[in-house]
């Protein structure tokens, strides 16, 4: 049976997945928050030669690879490793540059670097690149995108939420435009470093009626009102006691999520939300709201999965 190791790393994750191409089953995995500005701060500290870099991140790979070899009976030995996200970053691994518009939804034209196992890293490490517009970059997204299902022709955009959200869309399968939105970093910025702080709180809990209706009003206030006035009411609605600090945390939320997505209320496209379960929440909900009711849900790790199974195919084949 044909094996392959996924790895997906990120600018503060890590994660290392044996999977089976054909059917897409994980069979073991390793997570961990080394991520890719953790591994290059420690490259850095270590004043070591370029000509090291490649093999110095290698190491924490391997050191992941040994935390999976003991999850599973047969030597992991020579599989190839099909490594996305930062890792093709300038703060990673190797630098790659970025596929230019259009992109194939197959992967067929991504661009990619395959170093060769050696002695001392008995696998075939290939470094998956990512894409841009003419004034915009993605890297790991491409891959989660090629997991997704495409209904043929026609044109639909796929939702990415997260640190830097992404609408990528598709036509004629092709990927042919898509746009950055610094959503969960102006969340993390407004609600743990602003004056806003004091006025939020996580309470780590499924929604409440209450706080859905706050995340929901955030979400109306986004289309009616200016977002550096709104924020602000985050403030005065703690201070005249009119929203707990966690209603305030949902109502910041809705927001920034209804800024985002304010732009789709009024196009008939199809959409995709690719997200994990918690973000398909915050998003559908959203979507809903602005009345948009032509859309899909769909699990990101299962995405990703399967766009590293496409990807080692399409390689595969092209090596045979």
């Amino acid at each position: 049976m044909h094996l392959f190791i996924s790895c997906d790393w990120g600018t503060s994750s890590f994660r290392l997945r044996l999977v089976d191409p054909i059917s897409h089953a994980v069979l073991a995995q390793v997570k961990s928050l080394q991520g890719i500005a953790d591994a290059y701060d420690r490259w850095r500290q270590q004043s070591r030669d370029e000509s090291e870099r490649f093999s110095f991140y290698q190491s924490i790979i391997g050191d992941h690879l040994r935390q999976l070899q003991e999850q599973v009976i047969d030597s992991l030995d020579y599989l190839p490793i099909i490594v996305s996200g930062m890792a093709s970053s300038n703060i990673g691994m190797v630098e790659l540059g970025y596929k230019e518009l259009p992109l194939a939804i197959d992967g067929s034209d991504l661009v990619y670097k395959s170093v060769g196992p050696t002695e001392y890293f008995p696998h075939e490490v290939i470094v998956i690149s990512g894409a841009k517009t003419t004034n915009d970059v993605m890297r790991g997204e491409e891959i989660q995108l090629i997991g997704c299902d495409f209904p043929s022709g026609g044109e639909r955009i796929y939702i990415f939420p997260g640190t830097h959200s992404k609408h990528i869309t598709v036509k004629d399968q092709r990927v042919i435009h898509f746009k950055t939105f610094m959503t969960g970093e102006f969340f993390h910025l407004l609600s743990q470093q602003s004056i806003l702080s004091k006025s939020v709180e996580d309470d780590h809990l499924p929604w409440s009626s209450e706080t859905q209706k706050s995340f929901e009003e955030g979400v109306e206030q986004s289309l009616h009102g200016n977002l550096l006035h709104e924020a602000f009411l985050v403030r005065t609605n703690h201070l005249f006691g009119d929203f707990t600090k966690a209603m305030n945390y949902h109502y910041l939320s809705g927001l920034l999520i209804g800024t985002e997505l304010k732009g789709l209320a009024n196009r008939n496209v199809p959409l995709t939300v690719v997200a994990n379960e918690i973000m398909l929440l915050y998003y559908v909900t959203a979507l809903q709201k602005l009345k948009c009711f032509t859309f899909e849900k769909v699990d990101v790790d299962i995405s990703l999965v399967k766009g590293h199974c496409k990807v080692y195919l399409m390689l595969r084949h092209n090596i045979s």
